[in-house]
């Protein structure tokens, strides 16, 4: 040999391959897995300038360096490669037509890159061969005869792997090459077959590789399992449809209608084909249809798909949209159905003239706002009534479900529509009147938050394509008309507001009461326990008594209950009575007469005693409704120094307030009672301080004397919540009165939030308070300058009777309430 060959290369001797390694390598990167040594595999080069490398490597000594990059970078420098490789040499090199080339390697040994030449493209480097760390021990024996063993069993059940591999694995002598070979075949990971590149120790290689066959065995096991059951499967379904195709045709030479799925396919596929299907849709019918064409009657999937297409053919896809109401008749319709609620029928007919003008139906959302018992469920049929529309009304107080809205999905069993698709399918119409009761007392949970799944029914942007979890369909409901209805307003999620038009309907008075009760409860309720039309009749004052005593909450619905009791108690009166008389009647004749004649003559008098009339007085209510609910000691009256009557507003309407006040020696400070909140706490410190500072103004008391007096405010009905800082004038005046030892006047009452300054705020629900007020037989009403232009929305008939007192300061307060200046 010549004397510029390696230094390693002894003269007249032959040296193997692996021995005569360069120490400088021209490096490829490999973007996909590692390879090993001692493989023999073709590798494709597209790259203009990894091409123009190899060719030059080719021309000299062909032996190159392969590692794998880090990352997918297209132009990768050395930093951007693992720092150990393979060693390989060039065998043969094939152009190809698009400039690429193909050649064939022989990889040799590992590598570990020991200083960087070049960085970049070609990238060149310094190396150092990795020599193998063998132990020629039993265990290395052992693990040599285990992996061969165990991947016979992964090639046997594997058809990937060819009868060459199977050969050259048992033909392979050395343990680190079985490693390496059975690694570079083995379904891992190429970090992971990176790692193995890189573990020089053989036994720890082996072991490695022992683990990836391991999970290679699992995976096959549970390939082998899932492909016999759906074998098996296939089969039985081919089976059951040759099977079913060859009943029906014998069905069919007998002149046999056939059963199961094929009528409900054939109804199924008429009624779409009526309904003419585009797009989305068509596409998603027809497949499930086609399959329920192939489903077994007694699967379970044939229940959940007959369902769908159930309800796909009973939505009103194509129904008509009609609006042609007459207003006139929808203004009647409202008249007849209630009595009062003036401002809230005029805001209603003002809506539907509007929407019948536009003739646009889309983004149609009303919110009915009163207490209990008030009539907002009645307005909304009156409203579908007067539409000559389909009325549909579901609850949602108490929901926390968002399926419940938008439907379940139909992987569940049991799985149904949203209550929006349901009522679409009930009504039949695609334009009905859908009533949500309750909105205000929804909930949220795991399971979602059923206020959200509402704002997208409501929302005339969304709701034209709503997308329910059941039906996975868009479909239109924007020309349904929704009407909400809520006892609050504070508990509704602020975007839900911004969608509806709000219409409040306030409480009403006793005269109200008793004319609703004339025109309206009694007729129904006689219908109702199967009395005559007139059988029982009311005086006026027994009809007051009843609002008065019995029923005072903001609705109707408690006065309801005691003409239902009265009316109970009569029929209970007249069937005992028309009993008894029948059996006398009976006893009289004898029982050797008591044939045909006395049967006529019993019913002959069973009817007269049924038709029997009743007059109802005040003094008769204590007979059919036990004692008064309220009575005269109940109407709250501020009688002593450190009293005061307030006003509130609560979802169930207005009430009123008798907060009281006393003081004990002690070190001083304000304790409060009464289940008050945070905001009503904070008006009650604003209110003592200013008065406290009002009376050392004017002498009433020294700065002493609160150092060594408590005073205690309270607000009896302990039981109840109450919240808010309307009552700041009331507690001011409540204080102010027991410290200059002065009652406030009678039949006053005041509502208005307290400033630090003594200034006096707007509050809300001035029209809900004198309700309350007129049922406390209020004469006078102290209210914030602010509120002024709110009397305005209060009817005549409720201002009648009260004198209204605008203020700005609470001093104007005093000199009215207790005629201090």
């Amino acid at each position: 040999m010549s004397d510029n060959k390696d230094d390693n290369v002894v003269e007249g001797t032959i040296v193997p391959s692996d021995q005569l390694l360069p120490n400088k390598l021209t490096l490829i990167p490999l973007q996909g897995r590692p390879i090993f040594p001692g493989i023999f595999t073709p590798m494709m080069i597209n790259s203009s300038d990894d091409v123009k490398v190899l060719d030059d490597v080719y021309e000299k000594d062909g032996f190159i360096g392969i590692v794998m990059a880090k990352n997918d970078e297209d132009s990768p420098s050395v930093e951007d490669l693992h720092r150990v490789g393979t060693v390989a040499r060039i065998i043969k090199k094939v152009n190809l037509p698009d400039g690429g080339i193909n050649i064939f390697i022989s990889t040799v040994k590992r590598f570990k890159i020991r200083k960087t030449l070049h960085n970049t493209t070609p990238m060149s480097v310094a190396v150092e061969y990795l020599e193998d760390e063998e132990a020629d021990t039993f265990e290395v024996k052992a693990l040599t005869r285990a992996l061969i063993s165990e991947m016979k069993e992964v090639s046997e059940n594997n058809p990937l792997f060819s009868e060459e591999m199977r050969l050259n694995m048992v033909n392979i002598d050395n343990p680190g090459k079985v490693a390496d070979f059975i690694a570079s075949i083995l379904n891992v990971d190429k970090d992971e077959q990176q790692k193995i590149l890189e573990m020089t120790n053989v036994r720890q290689r082996m072991e490695q590789v022992l683990v990836y066959i391991k999970k290679e065995q699992e995976l096959l096991k549970v390939q082998k399992k899932v492909q016999r059951e759906l074998n098996d499967k296939i089969e039985k379904n081919q089976r059951e449809y040759f099977l079913r195709e060859e009943m029906k045709s014998i069905q069919e030479e007998l002149g046999e209608t056939p059963e199961g799925n094929d009528t409900d396919y054939q109804k199924f596929k008429k009624k779409i084909n009526e309904l003419a299907f585009e797009g989305e849709i068509k596409e998603t019918v027809e497949s499930e249809l086609e399959k329920f064409a192939l489903m077994d009657p007694n699967s379970s999937e044939y229940i959940g798909t007959r369902n769908f297409l159930e309800l796909v053919t009973q939505l009103p896809w194509k129904a008509e949209i009609r609006d042609d109401y007459d207003l006139t008749r929808a203004k009647k319709i409202l008249e007849g159905d209630h009595f009062g609620l003036e401002d809230v029928k005029k805001r209603i007919v003002e809506y539907l003239a509007v929407r019948k003008m536009k003739k646009d139906a889309k983004g149609s959302i009303l919110l009915l706002v009163g207490p209990p018992g008030v009539g907002k469920t009645s307005v909304g049929r009156s409203i579908a009534n007067a539409m000559n529309k389909p009325f549909y009304r579901f609850s949602v107080g108490g929901m926390r479900d968002e399926a419940e809205i938008k439907g379940h999905r139909r992987t569940y069993i049991g799985a149904m529509p949203g209550k929006v698709i349901q009522g679409l399918k009930i009504t039949k119409s695609l334009s009905p009147v859908f009533m949500i009761d309750e909105v205000d007392k929804m909930g949220s949970s795991h399971n979602g938050d059923p206020a959200s799944a509402l704002l997208e029914v409501l929302d005339p942007e969304q709701n034209v394509a709503f997308r329910d979890n059941y039906l996975d369909l868009p479909f239109d409901v924007s020309n349904v008309f929704f009407i909400l209805t809520a006892n609050t307003l504070d508990s509704i999620p602020s975007p839900l507001l911004d969608r509806a038009e709000i219409i409040q309907l306030s409480g009403y008075i006793d005269q109200e009461k008793l004319e609703i009760a004339k025109k309206y409860l009694i007729p129904k309720n006689l219908e109702k326990n199967g009395l005559a039309k007139n059988q029982v009749k009311y005086t006026k004052a027994a009809l007051l008594e009843i609002a008065e005593e019995y029923a005072r909450e903001s609705g109707v619905r408690h006065y309801e209950k005691c003409l239902d009791k009265i009316h109970r108690k009569i029929v209970t009166e007249m069937i005992f009575e028309d009993e008894k008389n029948a059996q006398a009647a009976v006893a009289a004749e004898g029982a050797e007469t008591s044939g045909k004649s006395a049967d006529q003559k019993s019913e002959v008098e069973k009817s007269e005693i049924l038709k029997k009339t009743f007059t109802i007085d005040a003094g008769d209510l204590y007979k059919y409704l036990g004692k008064p609910d309220f009575d005269e000691s109940q109407i709250k009256v501020a009688a002593v120094p450190g009293t005061a009557i307030g006003l509130a507003w609560t979802s169930m309407g207005g009430d009123t307030l008798l907060i009281e006040s006393t003081y004990f020696p002690g070190k001083g400070g304000l304790v409060l009672t009464g289940q008050m909140g945070d905001v009503m706490k904070e008006s009650s410190q604003i209110a003592f301080n200013w008065a406290r500072k009002f009376v050392l103004e004017r002498g009433s008391k020294k700065a002493k004397w609160f150092d060594e007096n408590i005073v205690h405010l309270h607000i009896p009905e302990g039981a109840t919540p109450k919240d808010g800082p309307s009552a700041g004038i009331t507690m001011a005046t409540t204080f102010v009165s027991l410290l200059c030892n002065k009652k406030i006047k009678p039949n006053l009452a005041m509502t208005g939030e307290l400033s630090l300054t003594g200034q006096v705020l707007p509050i809300g629900g001035l029209r809900e308070k004198t309700v309350a007020a007129k049922r406390n037989k209020i004469k006078t009403i102290i209210i914030p300058k602010a509120n002024e232009r709110d009397l305005e929305d209060i009817p005549d008939h409720v201002k009648q009777g009260i004198k209204f007192i605008p203020v700005s300061n609470v001093r104007e307060v005093l000199e009215i309430a207790l005629g201090i200046k």
